[in-house]
């Protein structure tokens, strides 16, 4: 038995629709579909909610706009008559429903989080009710599911907490109660009292997660718009290839440092209930795709793949009264948290001399402020001569189970660097030995990248 989900560039259009309807018509033992809203809705809708906050009566256009690309939808899906005119009434209530929750932002010209979780919700409403009519006006023994009925999280919005043994026990019930393919609102959720949360983005492949884990599903796959996991970005590096197989590890370090696989905490509930996540793609279904699993065979290679966070700072906290004295590490990183900046990397010399910790651009210039306004006495006493922030950065990190004991990797990777002129401002490695973090300048992003790949999957470029 498994779990589908299908992501928003798998259900965009009609054609798209057919295609995933067809995919999982073809798997009898599919016992769940979750699906995301239609590209684009959810960005369109957060818009939306945002202009009519600000007192914009645009948004009225972005839901016409929302409107027009459902009934076209509808129009070419349905060639019953009858079947797409009651689709379209159930699809003008639910933008009916829109308008008027929108219309009360823009009278009070605030949008809260509360509301802002159930103006997303329309886009993962709509979607499936449309993909659920249309498989069972194709004869599919399917029915209806709005999430916000089973999944349960407590009452914070915008990336909510799901309570687990309380959503696993509806969704047992609901599904042990019917028979078929279950269509599924993917990302969203309620609380107790019944009010609309969301899981955060990428928060259908949560939901996936979450009612694979829940119906004890042998496999979960994941329908998106590539063959699989790839090695590196394609759009960077052409030669990038598809990754066979990752460790749970492996995928969430990847995920982390920036690569399209599955956001770690989307994973959790498929971890612990031992469930494989294959990573496939909608427009060319027979390609095996990825599997992510525990102890999983590594490949042949030291390395499994290449990820990159660009649009970062590094911020240098450097004095040579830092050495040896205690709780200066602690101020700074309590002034990080402070600024709500998250410290991607961080590197310290064993000299002590310098704290470097590698953030966000667009978090650098509050997380210099609070550091400053932490240090000071430090600063006035020369304990800390300087503060640094050097922006235009980007951190890459090269990943892999096989590093792991493997002497030469670091002395192999920075030859590479070498080789091509790029310097490297900053360097980390957890004792896991699985990734081996480093800053560089964004102007040697696609350098770097090509040069590593050769380096590591010479194969890749025969």
């Amino acid at each position: 038995m498994k779990v589908m989900k299908f992501g928003g560039s798998s259900v965009r259009d009609a054609d798209h629709i057919r295609r995933a309807v067809d995919i999982f018509s073809a798997s009898p033992d599919t016992r769940a579909v979750i699906c995301s809203a239609m590209k684009g809705i959810t960005n369109d809708l957060i818009d939306g909610a945002n202009r009519a906050a600000a007192g914009d009566e645009s948004y009225r256009d972005l839901i016409s706009a929302i409107r027009i690309r459902k009934l076209e939808a509808i129009q070419e899906l349905f060639s019953d008559i009858r079947a797409a005119e009651e689709m379209k009434q159930a699809i003008e209530a639910e933008l009916e429903e829109l308008n008027n929750i929108c219309h009360g932002v823009f009278l009070v010209r605030e949008c809260s989080p509360r509301s802002l979780d159930l103006i997303m919700s329309f886009g993962e409403r709509m979607s499936n009710r449309i993909i659920a009519a249309y498989a069972a006006s194709r004869g599919e023994e399917v029915f209806f599911v709005d999430a916000r009925e089973l999944v349960l999280t407590d009452d914070s919005h915008g990336e909510a907490e799901v309570l687990f043994a309380e959503s696993y026990e509806r969704i047992r019930s609901r599904f042990h109660s019917r028979e078929g393919t279950g269509i599924v609102t993917g990302f969203i959720a309620s609380s107790p009292r019944g009010i609309t949360t969301t899981l955060g983005r990428n928060g259908s492949d949560y939901s996936a997660a979450i009612f694979g884990a829940a119906l004890s599903a042998d496999d979960i796959e994941i329908w998106t718009d590539v063959d699989g996991v790839l090695q590196a970005d394609p759009r960077v590096v052409p030669g990038a290839g598809v990754i066979r197989d990752l460790s749970v590890e492996e995928a969430m370090e990847l995920s982390y440092f920036g690569a399209e696989v599955l956001h770690p905490s989307t994973m959790i509930p498929a971890v612990e209930a031992g469930i494989p996540v294959w990573i496939k793609n909608t427009l060319n279904p027979d390609v095996r795709g990825t599997r992510i699993a525990r102890n999983v065979s590594s490949g042949p290679g030291l390395i499994t793949g290449i990820a990159s966070i660009p649009g970062v700072s590094l911020i240098n906290v450097i004095g040579g009264g830092m050495v040896g004295s205690k709780g200066t590490a602690m101020k700074v990183f309590s002034a990080f948290a402070r600024a709500g900046a998250n410290a991607i990397m961080i590197s310290q010399a064993s000299s002590e001399h310098s704290i470097c910790v590698v953030v966000r651009s667009s978090e650098a210039a509050r997380a210099v402020r609070y550091l400053r306004e932490a240090l000071e006495h430090e600063i006035r006493h020369k304990i800390i001569q300087e503060i640094q922030e050097i922006d235009g950065l980007e951190v890459v990190a090269v990943i892999g189970g096989n590093m792991r004991g493997k002497p030469g990797v670091s002395g192999q990777l920075f030859h590479a660097l070498g080789g091509k002129n790029i310097n490297v401002l900053a360097i980390a490695q957890g004792s896991s030995e699985m990734n081996i973090s480093f800053v560089i300048d964004e102007k040697d992003h696609s350098t770097c990248l090509n040069c590593i790949h050769t380096a590591f999957f010479p194969q890749s470029q025969e």
